[in-house]
């Protein structure tokens, strides 16, 4: 039986026990309904940190913020709904608006590829932290740079006894990564850097899966780039460099009126609206550099910005891992009901819960891997890496896991598991290693007889 399946007949267990209460029935239906949804992803952080911005750079459209609690999902054309009503979805300056100013709570659908994998939900800033993380599977939550206030947001989300379980939900991204280093052109290259040592920190690693800087304007504008902008473009960088840079030190020198080009101000304003004056900088030296074709600067934008790095998170550790995140947040679901509704038969689904995450491989490899990324264990030399890997670190395809950089023949695939799955069995009874990495190579194990039985079924 799956964790899927298993959770599941849990619910059904809950039901019974449950039927005489409206309340409780519809929870755990609602939970139940969720396992056929598409992983829903919160955007949560601070005022100002950016969230609506990374929020649209992810759909590939500009949407004007609403101010409620919004969810984006696909849909086979754009409308808008606040409860059973639908609502107008109007243009403004370019940009999506939906019309509905006293809402506490927007659901948009738009037909995006972005969308069909990933429900998004962009949370007000004074969202409390229960209420993020008890309406997503997973979540992203920004900053501009990690104050103590972050740091007990996550602290905070993880005080369930389920999330310590399964600590597994949590993508960290440093938005308005154009801005940390001071708005020179290296500037994302030194987020990046930060973002590397945010990773390796002791208080950071056991809250998140993966920390990421992303330049949301630059990502935005990236997605949605118009001919007539690039034209704009490639107008600034045909001037001699030195000419320009002056012009560049700051957005009110860029729309004065003593400008080297004939670019009407109107026009540079909305440059420095959708790019911000790094934005421009970067991309002018970039045009120069030979990326002198929409297409050519749109994907070189999308790379620098951190919006590709992004997306691949979102895919390894929420979408590869919808199972466990949709199963995750049942059990927590599940638990809510077991502490407001106390009754005779929920012993036993308490019980459950608490075995279903102790024996649950998928929740073993999740553990292991924030211990492995926490430093809380350790294994000797090249053991560590692969052990990261083997359990899913980078994604949770066998050829990933086994580190396969070419496309392997049934019998070649077969072969490498057995491999590696006889040398892990080794460690797992080496006396030389201690409990706790003994402990650690049996996961890892487990893992590899997964990939094995996924090849035999």
């Amino acid at each position: 039986m799956t964790l899927e399946e298993e959770v599941w007949a849990l619910l059904e267990d809950a039901l019974a026990v449950y039927r005489d209460s409206p309340r409780a029935v519809a929870w755990l239906r609602g939970h139940q309904a969720r396992f056929g949804e598409p992983v829903r992803v919160a955007v949560a952080g601070a005022p100002r940190s950016g969230k609506s911005t990374v929020v649209s750079a992810l759909i590939g459209e500009e949407f004007v913020p609403t101010g409620a609690t919004t969810w984006y999902q696909d849909g086979p054309q754009p409308k808008a709904h606040v409860g059973p009503y639908e609502v107008p979805v109007l243009r403004r300056d370019g940009r999506a608006f939906v019309d509905a100013p006293d809402a506490e709570r927007v659901v948009v659908e738009w037909p995006s590829r972005s969308l069909r994998d990933v429900t998004l939900i962009d949370t007000p800033a004074d969202a409390p932290v229960e209420h993020v993380y008890g309406e997503a599977d997973a979540v992203l939550y920004l900053t501009r740079h990690l104050h103590t206030a972050d740091v007990r947001f996550l602290q905070t989300a993880h005080d369930h006894p389920v999330a310590r379980a399964a600590p597994v939900n949590t993508v960290l991204v440093l938005a308005r990564a154009d801005e940390i280093g001071g708005g020179r052109i290296d500037a994302l290259s030194s987020a990046k850097q930060i973002a590397r040592r945010y990773r390796r920190e002791a208080t950071v690693t056991p809250l998140c899966q993966n920390v990421v800087a992303v330049a949301g304007l630059l990502a935005v504008a990236a997605r949605t780039l118009r001919p007539d902008e690039f034209a704009a473009l490639a107008a600034l960088a045909s001037l001699p460099r030195a000419e320009l840079d002056d012009h560049l030190l700051s957005a009110d020198r860029f729309v004065g009126e003593d400008f080297p080009v004939r670019l009407d101000p109107a026009v540079r304003r909305g440059l420095v609206d959708r790019f911000g004056i790094f934005g421009v900088r970067l991309t002018t030296t970039l045009i120069r550099q030979g990326f002198d074709t929409q297409v050519k600067l749109t994907g070189q934008l999308v790379q620098r910005s951190g919006l590709g790095e992004l997306r691949d998170s979102i895919g390894v550790y929420f979408t590869e891992r919808r199972e466990v995140l949709k199963a995750r947040a049942a059990l927590i679901g599940l638990d809510v009901v077991l502490r407001a509704e106390p009754r005779p038969g929920s012993v036993g689904l308490a019980a459950a819960v608490e075995r279903i995450l102790a024996s649950a491989h998928d929740f073993r490899e999740l553990r292991l891997l924030a211990a492995l990324q926490g430093g809380r264990t350790r294994l000797p030399g090249e053991l560590e890496a692969e052990a990261h890997r083997l359990v899913g670190e980078l994604g949770t395809d066998p050829l990933v896991r086994l580190g396969l950089d070419h496309e392997p023949t049934g019998d070649e695939l077969r072969h490498a598991v057995l491999e590696t799955l006889g040398r892990w069995r080794d460690h797992s009874a080496d006396p030389a290693l201690d409990h706790g990495q003994r402990r650690a190579a049996h996961v890892v194990v487990r893992s590899c007889e997964g990939m094995l039985s996924q090849l035999v079924g």
